[in-house]
């Protein structure tokens, strides 16, 4: 238990304590717009591209070794990342971090539901839940006030000794386990095929608003983007082992709600990045007040997605899904009062704290709507590609950020540009926001066929959610819950329970 919060806290952390040491980066590797938001996507990137891979290769080679293995790059990239003398170092350290965390992620939950029987397995992934939301909460602040007291460099070395405690627990206490019902095929090409074409996308929408770049070099990587994209589906479509089954999206539901997903966490994506810029390089408040300001949102889901989890085993998950976006199209609007004169706790916390509750609503039941339109036999994937739908969609909208909100060149550390361009960001997020919203009532349903039973595939046949089973506590702000369905455990070398 300890290594896998410990593992997943790293990657949860580090995704969002980043954005509150960005002006101090800019400023100190003398790094603009379009490199910062590479030093975020960098990690977003490789992450968000080998996060099913990474999945797969737990299954097939033992789960905790690959863990282990990427807590170790994990670890080796942010030693780069805090000792980088220049904007290129650091990125490249970003991108490896990545790839770490392409390692860390699917395992943590697979170890659990491996190394747990079936009567302690809720109860230890509530904990996990629980125990990684607290320390997502707890990462923001953290991070402010090393900022703040000590250099932005502490924000990467201080997962250091986390990652060596993680690796020491795992090799003492985590059994190893693996699907033995897989063969040994692994769809590199596939993986390399998606990589690429999220590499071009992102490069060719960072170089938009990047003043040494040209608008044709901009959309010919845009369209080699594409053109990868297209070639990474056709051959899904025809490999035997595919890393992304492609006849997941028969159903209707799973389809819409993982476009409700690309949505709101492109509109997540946008604000997380800009908040933190916009509280220190516009406003003038501190790193440590930055990586305070979605402390309330934090809390709130910790504590109260239970409730929301009851609530929607009441009344099913479109009527949660569609107020949640709602009152965070509010919230969000409502921080568009930013400014050089902003009250702190009015014009930020208040608005946070109704994000939290936003989110508390809405995250949940898209978890559980995700599941319950998938089989159970593809419950993982079908998380797993929820979960990748909502990074890609981060990752985009930061590449994307600076050219809409015509903060191109040093336009993020601007006190005035930023000001302006943070108004542009809100309000394309509240149509994000607004969109799912309008897209959740129309598309979620509450009632239809039982889970499991015979599903209509012809064509215009549609998959119904029935009853959605709650997810677990969860309180990440920056993606859906992973959630994995039981694993067969090796049982030559992992026992049926581990207290470890």
């Amino acid at each position: 238990m300890a290594a896998t919060v410990l593992g997943s806290a790293l990657t949860y952390i580090d995704a969002t304590v980043i954005n509150i040491a960005l002006p101090r980066i800019g400023s100190d590797l003398d790094i603009g717009s379009a490199g910062l938001t590479w030093v975020v996507n960098a990690y977003a990137l490789t992450l968000a591209a080998l996060v099913l891979l990474g999945g797969s290769l737990g299954d097939r080679l033992g789960r905790r070794a690959v863990f282990t293995a990427g807590v170790v790059v994990f670890a080796v990239a942010s030693a780069l990342c805090g000792f980088a003398p220049n904007e290129a170092t650091l990125i490249g350290a970003r991108a490896i971090q990545g790839i770490g965390g392409a390692m860390v992620v699917p395992g943590s939950l697979a170890i659990l539901q491996a190394s747990f029987s079936a009567g302690d397995r809720a109860r230890a992934i509530g904990a996990w839940s629980g125990l990684t939301g607290a320390a997502a909460a707890v990462g923001p602040f953290l991070g402010g006030w090393l900022v703040e007291v000590a250099s932005w460099r502490w924000v990467f070395l201080i997962n250091l000794p986390v990652a060596v405690l993680v690796i020491v627990v795992s090799r003492r206490h985590v059994p190893e386990s693996r699907d033995p019902d897989l063969g040994d095929r692994l769809d590199v090409s596939g993986a390399v095929l998606l990589a690429g074409a999220l590499g071009a996308v992102t490069y060719g929408l960072t170089a938009l608003s990047d003043e040494g770049s040209s608008a044709v070099a901009a959309l010919a990587w845009l369209a080699a983007g594409v053109l990868l994209g297209a070639t990474f589906l056709v051959r899904e479509q025809r490999a035997t082992d595919p890393l992304l089954p492609l006849d997941i999206f028969r159903s209707r539901l799973f389809t819409w709600s993982n476009v409700v997903t690309l949505a709101v966490y492109a509109a997540l994506g946008a604000l997380f990045f800009s908040l933190g810029l916009v509280l220190q390089v516009g406003a003038g408040f501190s790193p440590l007040a930055a990586g305070l300001a979605l402390l309330p949102a934090t809390v709130i889901m910790l504590v109260f997605s239970a409730q929301a989890g009851a609530l929607m085993a009441r009344v099913g998950p479109r009527i949660p899904m569609t107020l949640g976006l709602a009152l965070c199209a509010l919230a969000v609007g409502l921080l568009d009062r930013v400014d050089q004169q902003t009250d702190y706790v009015v014009d930020v916390l208040a608005p946070t704290t109704l994000l939290g509750a936003g989110l508390t609503l809405f995250v949940g039941p898209l978890t559980a709507t995700v599941l319950a339109a998938a089989p159970d036999a593809h419950a993982g994937l079908a998380s797993g590609v929820n979960n990748a739908v909502a990074r890609t969609a981060a990752l985009l909208s930061v590449a994307a950020l600076p050219w809409v909100s015509g903060l191109g060149g040093s336009g993020l550390l601007d006190s005035d540009r930023v000001l302006d361009g943070f108004s542009v960001v809100v309000w394309a997020c509240v149509g994000l926001l607004a969109g799912g919203a309008v897209m959740s009532a129309l598309t979620v349903t509450d009632h239809g066929p039982v889970r499991g039973a015979d599903r209509p595939t012809g064509r215009g046949a549609r998959w119904w959610v029935t009853k959605a089973r709650p997810a677990t506590r969860f309180c990440s702000l920056t993606t859906p819950p992973v959630e994995v369905p039981a694993a067969p455990v090796d049982e030559e070398r992992a026992p049926a329970e581990s207290t470890g």
